[in-house]
């Protein structure tokens, strides 16, 4: 491997303890969850804390200090996502979950434009907040998980004279493949649409151009979660067209949010404070900017260019393990033009077990379910509509224990060759039966717990 970026985190070197009272390193190949620290991130919040204050309208130094800082990490933010200080604003919250339903409450949706488009493989949180305010339309998905274009073209052409807005993700978390984000747009702004594109999972492993609002390709709007970008401080940004959040009123009202309050009348400030109420996390708008500078160090290039070396090598190694089975995009050819998130089952093993087996025995951590994407994770198991009814049932009558899913393999900056070796290794023992403990299955979660296992965790 060309780059090794491990010395840019904190705590890759931490040992777990396994279910048979030994210690190794732990593996994290959960990263389309959430990511490590930075070690730049560590060290501009112990920088910052001793000057952390109010911000805005504070005028002891150290309040000058805090508005500075949470004010140039808006800057940041908009230079990351290729937006304009002047067309654009980013509204700082707590992650991209937020920041849809902040959209969804604010877009100027016009009598007769109603539709909002969004595809099959979304997380949950870029499709429920539209149910709420428009109507949805779901664009299919191949049999593969990629965006099918034919449909997309067809729906909109179908709801070309009532559609609002598409909002889609530019890469999926369950599998990795990217949408044609700006050729996407291209369509929408032809027939008087905006776009907005959650790029959650994209954002820390390629780079973003929102584009000028004069280029036909721009994207209207974008959204990011710190915590996956390895700034774990409980922030997430939507940065979009100034002109929407200019118009209309915020969804939190409170404090610092306003120009004028009397008993009879509110004037609303400006975006973005429009749609900031309340005191700011402003601790997770200077983790999130430090974690941008650190990755613009590094180059969105290099970043892409790891990743796609880690997945051509995993998909190589996996495609040769008996027993295990993978969904997406397999051929490690393609690797430079996906993300580096793998879908897997292991034959005869329910996720819930291998998920289990991996952590306790191996010290690998990965994801396992459906990933917040249930429609998509349905379609590319093949789950019909009468399978789909059952596994309902079960879940209501709060028994998860069958509930179709995956594990998923997901890569960050610092993971390694070597670490693949670990995960493939790992689950050729599991598929061959190879593992120690004795498991329970419990029914409410599904989760599988070794018996006698008694976790000792830290206090802090």
């Amino acid at each position: 491997m060309t780059d090794n970026f491990r010395d840019l985190f904190v705590g890759l070197e931490t040992p777990v303890t396994l279910l048979d009272g030994s210690s190794r390193i732990y593996v994290n190949l959960d990263n389309a969850a959430s990511t490590p620290c930075l070690q730049a991130v560590k060290t501009a919040i112990e920088d910052f804390l001793p000057y952390y204050s109010s911000v805005h309208r504070g005028t002891g130094f150290k309040s000058q200090v805090s508005t500075h800082a949470y004010d140039q990490a808006r800057l940041d933010v908009l230079r990351f996502v290729g937006a304009s200080q002047d067309k654009h604003t980013c509204i700082f919250g707590k992650n991209t979950t937020e920041a849809i339903n902040k959209l969804a409450h604010r877009f100027p949706f016009r009598p007769g434009k109603d539709v909002v488009l969004v595809s099959s493989m979304e997380h949950h949180s870029n499709d429920l907040p539209w149910r709420k305010v428009a109507k949805v339309v779901h664009v299919r998905v191949t049999p593969e998980g990629w965006l099918d274009e034919a449909d997309f073209d067809d729906q909109m052409e179908r709801y070309a004279d009532r559609l609002a807005l598409v909002s889609i993700t530019a890469a999926s978390n369950v599998t990795g493949l990217i949408n044609p984000i700006h050729r996407l747009a291209e369509k929408v702004h032809r027939v008087g649409a905006q776009i907005a594109v959650d790029t959650a999972q994209f954002a820390p492993h390629r780079a973003i151009h929102m584009l000028d609002l004069d280029d036909p390709a721009h994207l209207d709007y974008v959204f990011i979660s710190a915590h996956k970008m390895y700034a774990p401080f409980g922030s997430g940004a939507l940065v979009g067209r100034r002109d929407t959040f200019e118009e209309g009123e915020p969804e939190y009202r409170g404090g610092g949010e306003v120009e004028i309050v009397t008993l009879g009348e509110v004037v609303w400030s400006e975006p973005p404070e429009r749609d900031e109420a309340g005191s700011p996390n402003t601790v997770g708008a200077v983790a999130l900017a430090a974690a941008i500078r650190q990755m613009e160090q590094v180059g969105m290039d290099r970043v892409a260019a790891h990743e796609a070396e880690l997945t051509e090598y995993a998909l190589r190694r996996l495609n040769q393990l008996a027993g295990v089975s993978l969904y997406g995009d397999k051929d490690p050819s393609n690797a430079a033009n996906r993300l580096g998130v793998i879908p897997a089952n292991v034959d005869g093993v329910i996720h819930y077990l291998a998920a289990a087996v991996l952590g306790y025995e191996f010290g690998i951590g990965v994801r396992n379910g459906c990933f917040c994407a249930h429609p998509y994770i349905l379609h590319l198991l093949g789950v019909n509509e009468e399978q789909s009814r059952v596994v309902r049932g079960q879940i209501l009558g709060h028994d998860r224990r069958s509930v179709p899913g995956m594990i998923r393999i997901s890569f960050g900056l610092y993971n390694t060759l070597d670490e693949v070796d670990a995960v493939v290794e790992a689950l050729d023992c599991i598929a061959r039966g190879k593992y120690k403990g004795l498991y329970h299955q419990e029914k409410d979660s599904g989760a599988f717990i070794p018996e006698g296992w008694q976790a000792k965790y830290p206090v802090f």
